[in-house]
């Protein structure tokens, strides 16, 4: 195995496809998931890591806070993560399908469960319907990995009550369906709440609920809303929410 050989635009992809999917504080070679792709793509661990590296070292939210990463390989990790600024969704889904094809499976038999009722589809429809269906899933691991599995609001963690929720919706907002920035995990509960304008969060990660429920004496409403009021989100672990996008869902759907 050679590890002086160029790297492919292709394992660059599968890299950048790695990098949003797992915290940055786990880019170590002994991680499991960089280890796996160490062995699909015939690279050492070490070389994985140093490659997600590369990523954060051109990622803006490291670089506002002064990390710098590894800068040795910026001219190759620059060009991928300009692609998927911009276009997201082509390159997400492109990462998926090379990374479904490397092990030997398909998008369709990789996504089965996610992708029911599609067999009767054909053409554009069903690409078009495989390929949202395939982003939103890679959407929630990116928004799950960013808040380390836990609710932004209560900090619950158990996976199976959590939703990526979008801050301005999947169908009304193009450009940002698959921004980092327009995910918060939230549980249930309270992704029914933002989605309904019981509660937001401002541009300085505070949290707002809605006075009809501040005024409440209803006990339920008192502890699972009420007593969040001005208090701050759980910090991601790099996509800060975009402040405008929040601002945005306070102004438009945030009942007051």
């Amino acid at each position: 195995m050679s590890q002086r050989k160029p790297w492919s635009k292709a394992e660059l992809i599968l890299t950048f496809n790695l990098y949003l999917k797992i915290p940055f504080g786990k880019f170590h070679h002994s991680n499991s998931d960089i280890i796996r792709l160490a062995s699909l793509i015939d690279r050492t661990p070490s070389a994985v890591s140093m490659r997600l590296s590369n990523f954060a070292s051109v990622d803006p939210y490291h670089q506002q806070r002064g990390v710098k990463g590894l800068t040795g390989g910026i001219k190759q990790v620059q060009p991928i993560w300009d692609e998927f600024h911009e276009n997201k969704e082509e390159l997400v889904f492109e990462s998926e399908r090379i990374l479904a094809k490397i092990e030997n499976t398909t998008i369709d038999e990789k996504y089965k469960k996610i992708l029911d009722g599609t067999n009767n589809l054909k053409g554009e429809t069903k690409l078009r319907e495989v390929k949202t269906r395939v982003n939103q899933r890679v959407f929630r691991d990116i928004v799950l990995a960013n808040y380390q599995g836990s609710c932004a609001v209560t900090g619950f963690a158990n996976q199976d009550f959590l939703i990526a929720s979008h801050i301005t919706p999947w169908a009304k907002d193009v450009e940002n369906r698959l921004n980092p920035q327009n995910g918060l995990l939230l549980n249930n509960l309270h992704d029914k709440a933002f989605e309904n304008g019981y509660l937001a969060i401002d541009k300085n990660y505070k949290i707002l609920i809605c006075s009809e429920f501040r005024k409440s004496t209803d006990e339920f409403i008192q502890q699972y809303f009420s007593s969040y009021h001005n208090k701050s989100i759980k910090k991601p672990e790099r996509f800060l929410p975009s402040p405008l996008l929040l601002e945005k869902h306070l102004d438009e759907r945030f009942l007051g």
